[in-house]
């Protein structure tokens, strides 16, 4: 492996940023020597994107349901690094239909789609609303 002036070779200097990552997302260093999502269970899979969002550090993220097919231990690491993720420099933009990754991950709003338009904007509390009402209790408002 080729060295970058410094004597540390990239990948040791990649891999030294990588590995607190890996640690906050509680992944084993080994996922490293698999291929991209090749054998991966449900869980791993969404570890691995959201490995991918730290790494890039990306000013804006959509993560399009990113509870969905995880155990309840796989969705606290997930919400535990998207926490981590957040600055005051990103947004991140959650897409759900379950209001149990808002217990984790404190959204600033919370929009309420119905056929492709926002019909209400709320804090947290509107999603509660709209989980113990149905979207009922959100347009009879």
């Amino acid at each position: 492996m080729g060295k970058n002036g410094s004597g540390k070779s990239t990948f040791s200097k990649f891999y030294g940023y990588l590995s607190p990552k890996l640690t906050m997302l509680n992944m084993d260093p080994k996922f490293l020597d698999r291929n991209v999502n090749e054998g991966f269970s449900g869980g791993e899979k969404k570890r691995n994107e959201i490995l991918q969002l730290a790494v890039l550090e990306a000013d804006l993220a959509i993560l399009d349901e990113i509870d969905s097919g995880l155990d309840v231990d796989a969705l606290q690491d997930v919400a535990k690094a998207v926490n981590g993720l957040l600055t005051s420099k990103n947004a991140v933009l959650m897409i759900t239909h379950y209001r149990r990754l808002l217990d984790s991950i404190k959204p600033t709003y919370v929009h309420i789609m119905e056929n492709g338009r926002i019909v209400k904007t709320g804090n947290a509390s509107l999603a509660k609303q709209l989980e113990e009402g149905g979207y009922r209790a959100i347009t009879d408002v």
